[in-house]
């Protein structure tokens, strides 16, 4: 059956599921970095989900199991990889996360990001970012 106009998941506007996140204490390497996340989309394999995300000043360690698409709203985030190299993007900027990196996630000032995921068959969800 092909989908309709009432089927479309509009962000801001179709009822989402909020979810308070926090990383395991284990992974938080400075800062008290609390996240919202409200997913307004889950497709019915459970595989790609979209919605908005929030995060507190903080900086902790990542582990992608998933393709992430992001768009920054507000905020300032630095995303460091295993070797130390970093990239810093402010709102406005759009990214994607690659399924397999590892490295670290630090909000430097309270960030707000549109988020688009795709989790592979067989992976482990880790929310990290």
């Amino acid at each position: 059956m092909s989908k309709r106009i009432s089927d479309l998941a509009v962000i801001g506007e179709t009822t989402s599921e909020e979810y308070a996140i926090r990383p395991d204490d284990g992974r938080i390497l400075a800062g008290s970095p609390d996240q919202l996340a409200w997913n307004h989309f889950t497709d019915t394999t459970g595989q790609f989900s979209a919605g908005i995300w929030e995060g507190a000043p903080g900086v902790w360690k990542v582990n992608f199991t998933e393709n992430e698409f992001c768009h920054l709203l507000s905020g300032i985030v630095v995303v460091r990889d295993e070797a130390g190299a970093e990239r810093a993007f402010k709102a406005g900027d759009a990214f994607v996360m690659p399924a397999g990196f590892v490295g670290t996630w630090e909000v430097v000032e309270r960030a707000r990001k549109l988020y688009a995921t795709f989790e592979a068959a067989g992976s482990v969800q880790v929310a990290d970012g």
